[in-house]
């Protein structure tokens, strides 16, 4: 294992618990350094703390400033200044939390008018949504670039912009096999499953090894995304929970293959995100211009971590069991040759329909 991918994994995953902690982070940059607060869990007396170090700066991405009434930089990300911010309130870490969180934009719509920062933001900012992300938060933080001169507490947490930077690539590339077990189930008697565990500790990806697929062919496997709501509760809001069980079936009746399962909740933006998403589902946006609201990308999964835990099965020739064009670039990017896309429909239902329009209409999708 890489050494050192191992070690930016490792401290990447430290500052994501501190942001969620509500705790600041020092980021270190070739051009300095960045302290770096998440927006979501942002308090009055963290944010005087940190202020009292330097100028403060909300940063946003566009998407999510451009719900605001923000106007467009020509950059991915926007900075508004904190000392400019709206002083209709006393509270302004209260103030930072609703600007992050667009579920919470009905409950007070009219905000601003925001002074931005209309030349390119530092790197500093961009890594600090990053990290965010990382941390399953909101894509929003406080950055405040620090002067030489400035000491900070010897306790804070550092992390490298370089480990920010890599993280996706580490955490993928240090995943190891920690255990496996033959396990029978439902629609696949004959079955061992193997689990994956990145360097960072963090949650494991698993894979479902159905019969004895042969390695010198291209083996049909399944990604398939972890849906707590679908495949565990039986949500009628997507179609996950049949698209699981129907592939365990579908590659089972094949007499062999795999089906991956990838800590990627909410397409790669975490469970409680996507229950925000689903609010704003609720108040009428579609799948995607919901996850667009909060900030995130449509889809921000990536299939390093999957072409990795195939390559160590052994395998790096597939069928691909799958509706979305997206994946098959995806593995195929990674190193994996799809021979075939096998399509993996079923009946929408009068709570998901909506939602597979969205997906054959926006993301092209073989619905």
């Amino acid at each position: 294992m890489n050494k050192n991918l191992q070690q930016a994994a490792i401290a990447v995953d430290r500052a994501g618990h501190e942001l969620r902690r509500g705790r600041p982070v020092l980021l270190t940059l070739d051009t300095g350094r960045t302290v770096v607060l998440a927006a979501e869990t942002l308090t009055e007396s963290a944010l005087d703390a940190a202020l009292a170090w330097g100028d403060g700066y909300l940063a946003l991405t566009a998407s999510r400033a451009a719900v605001l009434h923000i106007g467009p930089t020509g950059h991915d990300t926007i900075l508004l200044p904190v000392a400019e911010l709206p002083t209709d309130t006393a509270d302004r870490a209260s103030l930072i939390r609703d600007l992050a969180d667009a579920s919470r934009d009905l409950g007070a719509p009219m905000r601003g008018p925001f002074t931005r920062v209309k030349a390119a933001p530092p790197e500093g900012a961009r890594l600090a949504i990053k990290l965010a992300k990382t941390a399953f938060l909101l894509p929003a933080a406080i950055c405040i670039a620090l002067s030489d001169s400035v000491d900070v507490p010897a306790d804070l947490l550092t992390v490298s912009a370089e480990a920010v930077a890599n993280y996706d690539l580490a955490a993928a590339e240090t995943l190891v096999p920690v255990s496996q077990a033959r396990l029978p189930v439902a629609a696949a008697e004959n079955a061992q499953l193997y689990a994956f565990r990145p360097a960072d500790g963090r949650q494991e990806h698993f894979a479902l090894v159905i019969g004895e697929p042969d390695p010198t062919q291209p083996v049909l496997i399944r990604l398939h995304s972890e849906c707590f709501t679908g495949d565990l509760l039986g949500s009628l809001r997507c179609d996950c929970g049949e698209q699981l069980r129907g592939a365990v079936k579908t590659i089972s009746e094949a007499g062999a293959g795999i089906l991956l399962y990838l800590a990627q909740e909410g397409r790669g933006i975490g469970l409680v995100n996507k229950l925000r998403a689903y609010q704003l589902q609720d108040q009428g946006f579609d799948t995607i211009e919901a996850n667009q609201r909060l900030g995130f990308d449509a889809d921000e999964r990536w299939f390093l971590p999957a072409a990795r835990m195939l390559e160590l099965l052994g395998f790096r020739h597939v069928r691909l069991l799958t509706n979305n064009p997206e994946k098959v670039k995806g593995l195929e990017a990674c190193g994996i040759t799809v021979a075939e896309r096998v399509p993996h429909r079923f009946p929408s239902n009068a709570h998901n329909e909506a939602y597979l329009a969205t997906k054959r209409k926006k993301s092209g999708h073989y619905l």
